[in-house]
């Protein structure tokens, strides 16, 4: 028999991590009685769950954490430019902690299926343990990529060793945020997958481990992240100007310090060409994908000239002109999937310990008791970690049993690609908002700069629906319908069509998926003006009432 409870909140927000705090923070401030559900055992979200060795930011920390609070900004002091997890995670708990939020918080509380009951336009939510809840409003606050997805390989459950998923790596039992403390050293370790967190994680077993085997399907254009402590001193020029900072990821395509190069590649010397690509090459972050020419992510051509430097860097830092040729992607251009930014991971590829499997010449053909069997061999392992990704963007979504008004399914709806209005709401669903959602802002974004911008405009919507006395909001069709439109037009004026990957709702584990454009590609500042602009005019494209 299922546990029901008969209170009412005015919001139910699924998820405790970046976007979920802050909305919790933001509604309680103003008044909404609010109720998060996380099915993780404490807060922090992805920072929460991937806690694999080598993770951290690509983002420079001091443009992810939150703007809001002046005081948070003034206590706390990241020790790295890119910060690791357990430093991320200790972050989001001092949050957590001085505003209190626990106290809204209801975790290892995993939400099963959310209905729309339209008698009492209120959402009622069901979690796992057979529990319900209602409230007037649901809000998603589940985050892009948070669903992982095992590979689609046979025998996943025969293997006898150990093995790990790196989106559900142990935690340290006895350690804050951290990892469990697991010892590659004199074992043979296979990682099967070359996303940013294969890579991160390859980095780190490769130090340690007797032998380690990288099974890569597609290789990935990667670039250094030129990682360092920030010093004293420049801490304190940093907290000078984080107004500065802030202001300048505002106005930038994807939030981040990164300003794109005014010039044309295609329209400048080579040598003037490949002096901006050295300098961009050597910086930190993700200068080089985003500071670099403006018609790098527009012009297939343009796009070669990046994506021919970038391959010859690799053939400098890998020693076996045969191991580095696989390591150069021949699917895609540079930028059209997502970089990720590694420390030394080519010269991995020069140690006696590390083999490199291409899957594409010998492909699995499944997980054995022992280990990995692909057509060439079979390869006996001490522990398997799978670096295989996640079903992006939907997935959380879809793993909910959403339901709308007379029953519509929104795993439905979304059967052939997302439809929303402004990436935060879907017709069909009434009072239902979904921060970081697809065709939104912020899914290709410096993820906190715009979760600041999706959350205090949900909330100013809120606010002013109360101040009018409107119990419901909707979609209109028209306005999904344009809006779908406006992302799949954005989309085709740059190259992220061309590729494969999670912008086009890809992961090669999960066949049946059909491949959709997931994010908004018209940049930061296009996004938060057509926000604006439709609550100025009373929130148009939406039914109030």
């Amino acid at each position: 028999m299922s546990k029901v409870t008969t209170s009412t909140f005015d919001v139910i927000i699924i998820g405790a991590g970046i976007a979920g705090m802050y909305q919790l923070l933001k509604l309680r401030e103003l008044g909404f009685s609010v109720k998060v559900y996380e099915a993780g055992g404490d807060v922090g979200g992805t920072w929460y769950w991937n806690r694999y060795p080598g993770c951290r930011f690509d983002s420079e920390s001091y443009s992810y954490g939150y703007s809001f609070s002046q005081e948070l900004l003034d206590e706390w002091d990241w020790t790295e430019h890119f910060s690791p997890q357990p430093e991320t995670l200790r972050y989001l708990n001092l949050v957590a902690d001085k505003f209190d939020l626990r106290a809204d918080i209801q975790f290892d509380s995993r939400v099963k299926k959310a209905t729309f009951k339209q008698a009492d336009t209120q959402w009622e939510i069901e979690l796992e343990d057979g529990s319900t809840e209602r409230a007037q409003f649901l809000i998603s606050a589940t985050g892009p990529l948070s669903a992982p997805q095992m590979p689609n390989i046979a025998g996943v459950q025969d293997y006898a060793g150990e093995s790990f998923h790196t989106a559900r790596w142990p935690r340290d039992p006895n350690g804050f945020g951290g990892s469990k403390d697991i010892d590659f050293e004199g074992k043979s370790v296979g990682v099967i997958g070359t996303g940013a967190s294969g890579v991160q994680v390859i980095q780190e077993i490769a130090k340690t481990a007797k032998e380690l085997l990288v099974f890569q399907r597609n290789p990935n254009w990667c670039a250094p992240l030129k990682n360092s402590p920030i010093s004293e001193k420049v801490q304190l020029e940093i907290k000078a100007k984080y107004p500065e900072i802030f202001k300048k990821c505002s106005e930038n395509f994807g939030g981040f310090l990164h300003s794109p190069d005014s010039r044309l590649a295609l329209e400048t010397s080579p040598e003037d060409r490949e002096a901006l690509f050295d300098e961009l090459y050597a910086a930190p972050g993700f200068g080089i994908a985003l500071a670099n020419f403006r018609d790098i992510m527009i012009d297939p051509k343009a796009n070669d000239l990046v994506s021919e430097y970038i391959a010859g860097r690799i053939r400098q830092r890998v020693g076996d002109p045969a191991i580095a040729d696989k390591l150069i992607p021949k699917n895609h251009g540079f930028g059209t999937r997502r970089v990720p930014l590694e420390t030394n991971y080519y010269e991995v590829y020069n140690q006696a310990n590390v083999s490199l499997i291409d899957l594409r010449e010998s492909p699995i053909e499944c997980i054995t008791e022992q280990g990995v069997k692909t057509s060439a061999a079979d390869y006996e392992l001490d522990m398997l970690i799978y670096a295989t990704g996640f079903d992006p963007v939907t997935g959380s979504l879809n793993r909910i049993d959403i339901n709308g008004i007379d029953g519509q399914k929104l795993k439905d709806k979304w059967d052939e690609g997302p439809q929303t209005y402004l990436g935060l709401q879907v017709a069909g669903f009434p009072n239902f908002l979904t921060l970081v959602g697809p065709h939104n802002g912020a899914t290709l974004c410096n993820i906190p700069r715009c979760i600041e911008q999706n959350v205090e405009w949900v909330s100013e919507l809120l606010d002013y629906m109360r101040r009018e006395n409107l119990a419901y909001v909707e979609a209109e069709k028209e306005a999904e319908v344009a809006w779908t439109e406006h992302v799949g037009e954005m989309a085709l004026r740059t190259l992220f069509p061309t590729a494969e990957s999670w912008f086009m709702g890809v992961n090669k584990n999960n066949p049946e998926r059909k491949p959709a454009f997931m994010v908004y590609a018209g940049g930061v500042p296009r996004y938060k003006a057509k926000c604006d602009e439709v609550a100025a005019e009373g929130y148009e494209g939406f039914v109030l009432k």
